[in-house]
């Protein structure tokens, strides 16, 4: 008998999809699709093993790196891979997470559920990581559950009165029992819906410092003060110059307003102001190269405001995120106001959705579009932790509307709300002559929040910076134990919300 450990490829699809449903006979839909194992051997091959006997798989073990302090030991097997997408995978991470793991029924005495460990214990000492961490599932529940708690069958298990198949062999291996999750894993029914979250540490674990050690995020907002530029090097100073501060302060997103670079359209001021805007959109790559090296050059992940993209004939009010490790995303805004249609005709986007960072999931919306609360509520169903809003108003009346939306935002989605917008006159410059804001972090209502909901404001029409630290452990820990958990209490059996595309 010959029996080898080595990384699992898609060519092993088809035999890998055998030996689970041998081994998952009571759970429905107990394989994965070619889809996910094409894109785990992509994203983290190193961490995808198998096991063959004389050439057949018979066991595999499938793994993640995440941020473990952005999740907690209150995370749903859904949100620890995202919905099976596994976007949640960060190679910077810290903590190696079990997602599977299974030896088909005929090959289990053989031990090599013991080797897919070792295999797994070996990359997290390889790669430094501060442990391994699995939901672990007790599939011997079901003929106890009349008679025990949960609790009192782990207890169980562990003096050895009762044999688990799952649990009693990882607490062999090394694993701590952290705690009880309930609902873990859906249509799980040996182990009604329970999982016990355990934890293997890495005694070799070295730390070293990153800016994002723990689950505490810092946010840098501009309030951008319009002004004249010579050029476009002057302009690049002035961008610079914020990004700079903000990363002398171990900021993880510096963000500017919408639109912060409308005082490059002074030169083409002669012309109609869609003529005009159109001209500025020939300078969005350009500067868009210019600010993602700042990103990678500071450290640190900013969102440049907007600025105009003209594609295919149409004009689009842009965001973009300009990764500290040089990827890019981009956010068209949804909702244009009638100004933005009738001066520039300008045209509204298509996609809603989150961004992966370092940080964890964010999103993005624009000015207008955080008054529409359709579009935060379908962020917050795909996992958002923060919500960024650069905005440009010209008056109090239209920033009330976006901060007091933003306010609310915060409260109904269980988020962190951080919004910053352009100050002072520009003369000069069709219909961008005036603007007012204040930058502003909001949050959720609750104990382990400011009383206010307002975890700081910057002062009114003043070019300043501010600079906030939001806590993401303490969104999860509101979404499991607030006062009152607005995602959780919706009564989806009357309504809900979701994209027709």
């Amino acid at each position: 008998m010959q029996v080898e450990v080595r990384t699992l490829t898609l060519d092993d699809y088809e035999e890998l999809v055998e030996a689970m449903q041998e081994a998952y006979p009571t759970i429905s839909d107990n394989t994965w699709s070619k889809r996910s194992i094409q894109k785990l051997t992509s994203i983290f091959p190193d961490g995808q093993f198998c096991i063959t006997v004389d050439g057949k798989l018979v066991a595999a073990a499938l793994s993640i790196i995440v941020q473990y302090e952005l999740y907690g030991d209150l995370h749903t097997y859904k949100e620890i891979t995202d919905n099976e997408s596994f976007n949640t995978h960060n190679r910077k991470g810290n903590v190696l997470y079990g997602i599977e793991l299974f030896v088909a029924p005929k090959y289990q005495s053989l031990r090599l559920g013991r080797r897919l460990y070792d295999a797994r214990k070996e990359l997290c000492e390889i790669l430094n990581l501060k442990s391994i961490v699995i939901g672990g599932r007790i599939p011997g529940y079901c003929d106890f559950s009349g008679g025990l708690e949960p609790s009192d069958y782990i207890s169980k298990v562990r003096k050895s009165e009762i044999y688990d198949p799952v649990l009693s062999f990882q607490l062999a291996n090394g694993f701590m029992p952290i705690r009880i999750i309930k609902g873990y894993l859906p249509g799980d029914t040996d182990s009604e819906e329970n999982a016990v979250l355990l934890r293997w540490d890495n005694i070799y674990y070295t730390q070293i410092h990153t800016s994002v050690g723990d689950s505490v995020i810092r946010i840098g907002l501009v309030q951008w003060q319009m002004r004249q530029f010579a050029d476009l090097e002057a302009f690049y100073q002035q961008v610079e110059f914020f990004v700079k501060s903000i990363s002398d302060y171990k900021s993880d997103f510096c963000v500017f307003p919408e639109f912060f670079n409308t005082p490059l359209l002074a030169p083409f001021n002669h012309l109609h102001e869609r003529d005009a805007m159109i001209e500025l959109s020939k300078m969005t790559d350009e500067i868009l190269d210019k600010i993602g090296s700042l990103a990678v050059k500071h450290n640190v992940n900013i969102i440049a405001g907007s600025m105009p993209v003209l594609e295919e004939g149409n004009l689009y009010n842009t965001s973009f995120l300009l990764h500290r490790d040089g990827r890019r995303d981009a956010y068209r805004k949804i909702h244009i106001t009638p100004n933005e249609d009738a001066f520039y005709g300008m045209t509204g986007g298509n996609e809603i959705r989150t961004f992966n960072t370092d940080c964890g999931k964010v999103g993005i919306l624009i000015c207008y579009d955080v008054e529409f609360p359709e579009l935060p509520r379908i962020l917050a169903d795909q996992g958002l932790k923060i919500l960024f809003v650069p905005y440009l108003t010209d008056n109090q009346n239209g920033y009330t509307r976006v901060r007091t939306c933003a306010a609310a935002r915060a409260i109904e989605n269980e988020c962190y709300v951080a919004i910053t917008g352009a100050v002072g006159n520009l003369p000069g410059v069709n219909n961008m002559d005036i603007q007012f804001g204040q930058a502003a972090v909001f949050t959720p209502s609750d104990f382990a929040f400011p009383y206010n909901s307002i975890k700081g404001e910057a002062t009114p029409n003043t070019e300043m910076t501010l600079i906030v630290d939001v806590d993401l452990n303490l969104l999860k820990e509101l979404h499991h134990n607030g006062s009152v958990q607005t995602l959780k209490d919706r009564r989806k059996d009357l309504y809900e919300l979701s994209l027709k595309r």
